[in-house]
């Protein structure tokens, strides 16, 4: 019985140094530890033992059952530890092969411009508002001093929703609410999106955007609107950019102006883009009619103020010399990755 014993050693120990993988390795386990293994086969002949013998080979059996749980052990642990190294050795990463390359998206140039406009108001102490696109005909027209029969009406194109609610056709209706739930002084500019029923070509558009600009205080005249935006002329277009105001008519604005800047592209001499005059309109804008305050709550004798508003689309494509300006809205990546 003890040289079986130490037969049952040796040949397992072999056997386990020999076994390719895990289920071989249990398998030996079965075999040699089982319930119905060589080392419980040798000890139910235990019983054929003297009883000065069976405590030796008792004690015998217990030290070949350990050495094999050992190499059991043992040998796992080298299996487990190859198929690390293998998974790691797959898992590797050459940190000198060259990565993929992540496009990296941008601004719009509409977003880029509105970005930089905010920037300059702020920095000259304006709020930024927002308003609803969709306007009641009080707060798009008849608060503007702009009444059902008046003419100016027909210089806008409405998408009407109703009878009296619409798409708004300016940002101006932001300055109504604006005045009705603030005393001045006020400073604010509402960016945002307008609609009129244009024909689409190379300057038009049915959706474009604006930039509404308001203040209100006492002591404001037309020479600090001409102040502040020549500010923001200079800031978008350069130091150098000219700017010329003529007489103009808005039902809200008394007295009123067009602005233009000095064309960017041939800087005043006149090409193509400025249609030879040298010039570029950029805005309407002018001193706020008294009534427009009066309907606010606002004294128009104490307090006086002014406005403008910016085509956001035209500002851009003077800005950024883009001839067509359907091109900011086919999100072509060919015409955005320029910028």
């Amino acid at each position: 019985m003890q040289q079986k014993l130490e037969q049952i050693r040796q040949e397992a120990k072999a056997a386990l140094a020999a076994a390719e993988d895990s289920k071989a390795v249990d398998e030996l386990r079965v075999r040699y530890l089982g319930k119905k293994g060589e080392i419980t086969a040798i000890l139910k002949q235990m019983g054929s033992l003297s009883a000065e013998e069976r405590p030796k080979m008792g004690q015998l059996a217990n030290e070949v059952r350990a050495d094999i749980e050992s190499a059991i052990a043992v040998a796992l642990s080298e299996m487990n530890k190859k198929a690390l190294e293998l998974r790691l050795k797959k898992e590797t990463l050459d940190i000198s092969i060259p990565g993929k390359q992540e496009t990296v998206g941008s601004l719009h140039p509409l977003n880029n411009t509105l970005n930089k406009l905010i920037d300059i108001f702020k920095s000259m102490g304006f709020d930024v508002v927002d308003g609803p696109e969709i306007e009641t005909d009080y707060y798009n027209f008849e608060a503007l001093n702009v009444p059902q029969d008046h003419p100016a009406r027909d210089m806008q194109d409405t998408f009407y929703l109703t009878e009296n609610m619409l798409l708004r056709t300016q940002t101006s209706a932001t300055q109504i609410r604006t005045m009705e739930k603030r005393k001045p002084p006020i400073r604010m500019i509402c960016p945002g999106r307008v609609y009129r029923s244009d024909d689409v070509d190379a300057t038009h558009s049915p959706v474009f955007h604006q930039v509404e600009g308001l203040v209100v205080d006492k002591g404001i005249t037309m020479c600090d609107l001409k102040g502040t935006l020549e500010t923001m002329a200079k800031e978008i277009y350069g130091s150098d950019t000219k700017v010329k105001f003529r007489p103009s008519f808005f039902p809200f604005t008394e007295p009123s102006v067009e602005v233009d800047v000095s064309c960017s592209e041939c800087g005043g001499k006149g090409c193509r883009v400025c249609k030879g005059s040298g010039w570029i309109e950029i805005l309407g804008a002018g001193m706020v009619h008294p009534k427009v305050l009066q309907g606010c709550g606002i004294d128009p004798e104490e307090y006086s103020g002014f406005a403008f508003g910016i085509g956001l689309d035209r500002l851009t494509t003077t800005r950024h010399k883009i001839s067509d300006i359907r091109l900011l809205f086919e999100n072509d990546l060919r015409f955005l990755k320029q910028f």
